[in-house]
């Protein structure tokens, strides 16, 4: 009986086919590599080759498309590679001398409200490692995961999804946002069914959209929306100006608008389901000794913490 050879493959062909499939183009791949790019394409046939499977179908308007062997692929790639570079990093002695640059993805509303400190942060307890920041929506923040554009990110949870792991960080409770001259202004807590009928400025993100109607509704409150803005200071700014009540779960400690408006944040009297901020990574790839570093820093500012940069409440 003849026996099976196992393919030959070398981690210069994993780390092109995974820098490849992350860019979605063998020309991008070759930007980042600082390699030709026949050299990727080259490296990448070979391993397709050395597998006797495609990994790729070419598309011509958008780019390289992972098969169903390629998303397998590229899943263990990733493990490995990350393994090999903590096993390279401990060899040299770095192991507590972390370096390099890990890609950081963070939700776009908490961004400011954590993002400064845990990078000032690091630069004094790791000064070789550096945070690419990518701001995005809920859906972004998943596929930059998935398709390895990132180690890690800053997010909420706003329900298991996919293969990603949650570590908690904070419990980010909602607020009623208010100008300082509205009725209800100088309550300590308020029902949100006292706002029945009055406009509302709608902070119109996917996911955070529907977290906040569905805490309405469930109110029985059917909100007039006056208003809609994926800007966080936008929907502050309209509230201060009179334009309508939001729901917002981070609060600046300062209640000064970019325009000089103020406002006050309320907390909801009731059972209110607050937001988790949580450290997420892709579960079942191991994590490099970055992506460690930055969740044990994350750890240590925020964790157990109400919400970072907030007021005490009165």
């Amino acid at each position: 009986m003849a026996r099976l050879t196992r393919p030959d493959m070398t981690l210069v062909q994993l780390r092109y086919f995974v820098t490849a499939a992350t860019r979605r183009s063998m020309t991008e791949a070759s930007l980042d590599l600082h390699v030709a790019q026949s050299a990727v394409s080259t490296a990448i046939a070979q391993l397709e080759r050395g597998l006797g499977v495609q990994l790729f179908v070419r598309q011509r308007s958008k780019g390289l498309a992972l098969t169903d062997a390629g998303e397998q692929l590229l899943r263990d790639a990733r493990s490995l590679l990350a393994q090999v570079d903590e096993m390279t990093d401990t060899v040299r002695g770095r192991h507590y001398d972390v370096r390099g640059t890990l890609r950081l993805a963070c939700f776009v509303t908490l961004a400011p409200f954590v993002l400064p400190r845990l990078i000032s942060r690091l630069k004094e307890e790791h000064p070789r490692l550096r945070i690419e920041i990518i701001e995005a929506d809920v859906d972004g923040t998943v596929e930059l995961l998935l398709n390895g554009t990132v180690e890690a990110a800053i997010a909420y949870d706003f329900g298991r999804m996919h293969d990603l792991a949650f570590d908690h960080l904070y419990t980010a409770e909602p607020h009623v946002i208010l100008p300082l001259d509205h009725p209800l202004a100088r309550r300590k807590r308020i029902k949100l069914a006292e706002l029945d009928g009055q406009d509302l400025v709608l902070l119109d993100i996917p996911h955070s959209r529907e977290y906040f109607l569905g805490m309405l509704h469930a109110a029985g409150v059917e909100p007039q929306i006056r208003y809609s803005s994926r800007s966080y200071e936008t929907v502050r700014s309209l509230v201060a100006r009179g334009e309508g009540f939001s729901i917002l779960n981070n609060i600046p400690q300062s209640p000064r608008t970019y325009d000089g408006g103020e406002l006050t944040a309320i907390p909801i009297a009731g059972e209110i389901a607050p937001l988790d901020v949580c450290f997420v990574r892709v579960a079942d790839v191991r994590p490099t000794a970055r992506a460690r570093v930055i969740g044990t820093l994350a750890r240590e500012l925020f964790g157990g913490s109400a919400t970072p940069g907030a007021p005490p409440q009165q």
